[in-house]
Formats: C-alpha cells, structure tokens, sequence
C-alpha cells in the first residue's frame, strides 16, 4: 500500500487539473452510513417499503409524511463533521471540482472550492407550490410534513429516484472531467447511473478509483486502492 500511496502523490504533483469524484463512502468515516454496503441505509430488510422505494418522487408526493420520516431519521445528519479525507482534498493542489453524489454539504464544510453536487443538497428546500426557499432547520423542526406559508409542501432539493440531473450540474461535471488529467473518484461503488458514467467522459491517462469494493471501471483505471480513505487521503499524502 506504501507503494500505492506513493504513485498516487507523484501523481497528484505531476497533475495540473485534478477532478474529485466522490460517493457516500467518503462521509461514513464522518458517521454517515453508506447505501449498499452490508451496515448502510440499504441494508435494512425489516421494512416493507424499500429506501429506493421511499426515495423517489412518485413516493414522495403521495405519502411525504412516511417519505420525511425516512428522510429525517435516515439521510440527515447535522452534527457530521468532516473527516481528514474531505480536509485533505480541500488542500490539494490544482483541484480543480470536486463533483460528489453526496448531499450532506461535508466537501463545503472543509472548504473545498467548486463543489458540484449531483444530487443535490440538505440545505436547500423549497415550496413545491410557489417555491419559496426554506433552511434545513425549518425542515426538521416541522412536525410531520413541513408546510410552506402558502400551504403548500416543502420538498428536499435533493434528487429523488425518477427525477432527472440538473443539466446545468451535468454540463458542469463533464466540463471538467474532459478537461481533467487526473480524475480521483473515491468512496462510490459507481453503479448508479447518471453520475457513474461520468467517468466516460474522462480523456486523460491517470484514473484513480479509491473505493473498498470493485467497481465497473477498475479496468480502466491507471491506480486501484482498496484501503481505509483515512490511510490514504491524510496529511502524509501532501509532505
């Protein structure tokens, strides 16, 4: 792994334009459970209604007071902090974005510049009627079903199964993994679809998958590593 870790910093030196790509694995060091791994939000069996099922769109505007309660005590975790793998990725040289499937706000928090978020945020909601903007605290402070002023309900801008990417957030993503000549994707399985065929757009030469498990794209990788990202993306990765 030594010898990993160190390809991975000549790498990152010899690198001008550096893109993140980051999944929920980057923040379960942070206390947030991942999706699909054997612990994470996935994996629960004991309910009738699948997460996937929960979380989608159809889901939501036909029972929002089952979709908040998942919501609220499954996918919010406002006392997370960030872990030494987002902080080390905020102090890497020529990142250039950090484009993450992640809606906890964590890369912003360790100030990172140019976060792209695929999916979304916590932290912003609005009014599904006259789309009037609403902090997070409002949300989970709301019993049952958070209400506008107007009435009307208040959704997550989070995207929910059956909705499709911002085009913009996309645009933006590819932009920069074209331009990129080091994409590092770190903590995601890359199974889900738009956001793992993104790394199709990558035309450089040094792909780096940091993830536990094998992904679709390790073939085309130039660097695997399946360790622990707080033994990787640490402080020794920039001495």
């Amino acid at each position: 792994m030594i010898d990993k870790k160190l390809e991975l910093k000549n790498m990152i030196k010899n690198s001008h334009y550096i893109v993140f790509l980051t999944g929920a694995g980057i923040s379960v060091p942070s206390g947030i459970p991942d999706f699909r791994s054997s612990s994470g939000i996935y994996s629960d069996k004991n309910s009738e209604l699948s997460p996937e099922r929960i979380l989608s769109h159809s889901f939501f505007m036909k029972n929002p007071k089952t979709f908040y309660d998942f919501y609220k005590n499954k996918m919010i975790y406002l006392d997370a902090k960030p872990n030494i793998a987002h902080e080390m990725i905020s102090k890497i040289p020529n990142v250039k974005a950090v484009i993450t499937q992640n809606i906890d706000g964590l890369h912003q928090k360790a100030k990172s510049k140019n976060v792209i978020e695929l999916h979304g945020s916590i932290y912003q909601n609005h009014c599904i009627k006259c789309d009037k903007a609403y902090s997070i605290d409002y949300v989970m402070n709301s019993k049952d079903i958070p209400k506008c002023s107007c009435g009307g309900i208040i959704k997550p801008n989070v995207i929910l199964y059956e909705e499709p990417l911002n085009e913009k957030t996309l645009e933006d993503s590819i932009y920069h993994i074209e331009h990129a000549d080091l994409l590092i994707v770190v903590g995601t399985s890359l199974l889900v679809n738009p956001a793992a065929g993104l790394v199709t757009y990558f035309k450089g030469s040094n792909l780096v998958i940091i993830n536990k498990s094998k992904t679709p794209y390790d073939l085309y990788a130039k660097l695997i590593i399946r360790d622990n990202l707080e033994n990787i993306l640490n402080h020794s990765l920039l001495e």
